[in-house]
């Protein structure tokens, strides 16, 4: 379980492609453990090995289908966050760091000291997604800023935001993971159970 807070960016050392995808991700990060979970532009991943300057991890077949990790390479900056532990705070939301899909950036635009960015997103995320709801994009938990058409979902990047994690350099065009809000899960497959 994570809350959508980065807490580093790191930055692709490797990657192999071999029956799923090995990466050797070089990260600030000190007592990392074999076995951990480290949120990798939103997707959950179990460290591998321990390595100087960073860690390796292992995607398999079913997430290398539902991201795209498959198509990350040498020298790529990823968001990263460590799990939440029992009586941290929980700045963000619930993320589960289980990627629903991939969204395209439609729109990037300044709005005083604010950068508005419309991606379009999976049925799937839209019909969980609800105006000043949550939203993770690239393992960043974000407010829904507005749903200016169907299918399109905008976040308001802060400042902050967009120095601290790969977001600022959204452009029109890009791909990112997105995770749609859990708690709109479990609403609608209760309303889908209730008929």
């Amino acid at each position: 379980m994570f809350t959508g807070i980065v807490d580093s960016v790191g930055r692709i050392d490797s990657v192999s492609l071999n029956n799923g995808a090995e990466l050797r991700i070089q990260a600030r990060y000190r007592g990392v453990k074999k076995g951990e979970s480290i949120a990798v532009n939103g997707a959950c991943l179990t460290v591998e090995r321990v390595v100087k300057g960073g860690f390796t991890v292992h995607a398999v077949a079913t997430t290398l289908g539902r991201t795209l990790i498959g198509e990350w390479r040498k020298g790529r900056a990823v968001n990263l966050e460590r799990a939440v532990r029992a009586g941290d705070r929980l700045g963000g939301h619930f993320v589960q760091g289980h990627v629903d899909g991939v969204g395209a950036v439609e729109r990037v635009a300044a709005a005083d000291d604010a950068l508005l960015v419309d991606i379009r997103v999976p049925r799937e995320v839209t019909e969980t997604t609800v105006l000043h709801g949550a939203i993770t994009v690239d393992g960043v938990s974000l407010t829904v800023n507005a749903l200016p058409r169907a299918g399109v979902v905008q976040v308001s990047l802060v400042p902050f935001t967009r120095e601290h994690t790969t977001l600022g350099g959204l452009a029109s065009g890009d791909r990112v993971h997105v995770e749609a809000d859990v708690l709109g899960k479990y609403v609608r497959q209760l309303c889908r159970s209730a008929q």
